[in-house]
């Protein structure tokens, strides 16, 4: 098996990749150009082949994740479920809640924050099935919303992860994309081939976060417009917030992930957790309470259908812009997730990881959902339409709007604002570590200046798109690479299924072995100790013997 490689140089006072880093900054400054100068004939180009994937290879994608949580499942509670991270004597390096905050931060928080309100409204106005605006539309919606932001999409985070992580810790190879697929490459990954699947990472991963960077200020910028009508929403107001957010990433990336990225996802969970308890308190708690429970039962007694249903006798084109969308999405994610997930996660046994990455980030984001979402169908039913108009007009006001139907929505929108950015920082810092990890070949401590560079970068890829335009076009193009990585996790099921039944095998050896010499030092004690009694039975006595008898005795 191979053995971590270092093929880092100095580059510009930069520990970096030649083979990843140079190609990725060509195609990252060549891209970004063409998108500023032909914007609209970007943006429309995209979208066609958008449209193209997504009416043609979406029967691909629904049977992939579907293929996904099978899999993740089949690890879990399968023969491979007791080998660790690290091997059988690591342990975890952060805590448990820790690391659950991490997960969550990273792999879901914006979204969900941008989201809860304005998706589940979408659905219920504009249905897949039936007719809009009822009780049954709410609930449908729901079932749709839990199936988006549910076991699929962390089932796609969870393979990636793991697969990075045990390749990582048990087979010493780069914390790289490349790693994965050792054993169909063995020592080519180190090579051409290695080098093309870190560039694809690099540059899907810097697009996703640039564009997510983008659209999120204008949430923000959104809030505070709100909440401060003195502060204008327009792009100086958006820059300004890159800048801060780049800003605080910058610091977070050079503290590192124990430092940084650790305590700004804890502290961006509780200020979730007092967000999630002021709705549910102030907001038709017993309503939040049934309804959490009733939508739950509905997506797991559903579960089968809505996983394979595939608009297969219908014209629509809703799961299109939708359902295979999110897919294409969380795929095109999974690099950057999944490599985030894989560095926290030493130490943790395959099922631990797998049941937790899985379960505990669903569940969290499911009663998100229903907190939010629930309860703005519930208005909109009960005939205030001031949330849904606020959806149809602009979705980065939604969630204030949202607010606004409950006491004290102006300290709710203020929480809302911080924690917005919170989780944008969480992202950005977290994504700029990954990025640095496959520019510089894995290494586990890139230095401070390498990181540095790409927390800036990524905000000022952000920037430059908000200024110019482009981050519409440069977003489907992100969601176009889904494909070629959907593909590529595929033939990742089956290497990471190779690298644990080859560690499976060697655990079992090395057991037996150990078996073997345990049972030969048993038997040689016994034998010593049987030689030294039979050895102590056949020794001459210790007393002196009598005397022969004399003529006096006689």
């Amino acid at each position: 098996m191979s053995k971590v490689r270092s093929d880092t140089k100095k580059s510009f006072g930069l520990e970096v990749n030649g083979p990843v880093f140079w190609p990725s900054i060509v195609i990252l400054v060549l891209s970004i150009t063409l998108v500023l100068i032909f914007q609209k004939d970007a943006e429309v180009f995209f979208s066609r082949i958008q449209t193209l994937v997504t009416s043609n290879m979406g029967w691909l994608f629904i049977l992939s994740v579907n293929i996904f949580v099978a899999y993740c499942l089949f690890l879990a509670f399968g023969r491979f479920g007791g080998i660790r991270l690290g091997g059988q004597d690591a342990r975890p390096e952060f805590s448990t809640g820790s690391w659950f905050a991490m997960l969550f931060s990273t792999g879901m928080g914006i979204g969900l924050l941008f989201w809860s309100v304005a998706e589940p409204i979408n659905h219920f106005q504009t249905p897949p099935l039936g007719e809009p605006g009822t009780p049954a539309a709410a609930r449908q919606a729901m079932n749709f919303t839990f199936l988006h932001w549910g076991l699929h999409a962390w089932a796609i985070y969870a393979l990636v992860g793991l697969a990075l992580a045990f390749f990582t810790y048990n087979r010493q190879l780069p914390l790289t994309v490349r790693s994965a697929f050792y054993p169909f490459l063995g020592e080519r990954i180190h090579g051409i081939s290695g080098h093309v699947i870190d560039i694809l990472a690099v540059i899907a991963t810097l697009f996703g976060l640039a564009t997510s960077l983008g659209l999120g200020v204008k949430q923000a910028a959104a809030g505070l417009h709100h909440v401060f009508p003195v502060i204008v929403n327009d792009v100086t107001t958006q820059v300004i917030l890159i800048v801060l957010i780049t800003g605080v990433t910058t610091a977070s990336v050079v503290s590192g992930v124990d430092k940084g990225v650790r305590i700004l996802s804890e502290w961006n969970v509780w200020i979730a957790l007092l967000v999630l308890v002021a709705v549910l308190v102030l907001g038709p708690t017993v309503f939040i309470l049934g309804s959490y429970v009733q939508n739950t039962g509905y997506y797991i007694g559903n579960f089968m259908q809505l996983s394979f249903w595939n608009e297969a006798y219908s014209d629509s084109n809703w799961q299109g812009t939708w359902t295979v969308f999110y897919w294409a999405w969380w795929v095109s994610w999974a690099p950057f997730v999944g490599i985030f997930i894989a560095r926290v996660s030493k130490g943790r046994t395959i099922k631990e990881f797998v049941l937790a990455v899985l379960i505990v980030p669903t569940l969290l984001s499911f009663l998100w959902m229903t907190v939010f979402g629930s309860t703005a169908l519930r208005e909109v039913l009960a005939g205030n339409t001031a949330v849904a108009e606020a959806v149809a007009t602009d979705v980065s006001t939604a969630l204030f709007i949202f607010f606004e139907q409950l006491p004290f929505p102006t300290v709710l929108s203020v929480i809302g604002i911080v924690l917005v950015i919170g989780f944008f920082v969480t992202s950005s810092d977290s994504g700029s570590l990954v990025v640095v990890s496959l520019t510089s070949g894995g290494r586990p401590d890139p230095s401070v200046a390498t990181r540095i560079f790409w927390a800036l970068a990524g905000g000022a890829i952000a920037a430059v798109l908000l200024l110019g335009g482009g981050l519409q076009a440069l977003q489907t193009a992100v969601i176009i690479t889904g494909l070629p990585f959907d593909i590529i996790l595929l033939v990742m099921c089956y290497s990471l299924y190779k690298g644990l039944n080859e560690e499976l095998e060697e655990e079992t050896r090395l057991r037996s072995t150990q078996q073997r010499k345990a049972y030969q030092q048993l038997v040689s004690e016994m034998l010593a100790k049987r030689v030294q009694k039979q050895e102590a039975n056949a020794s001459p006595p210790t007393t002196a013997p009598p005397s022969p008898p004399t003529a006096a005795t006689l």
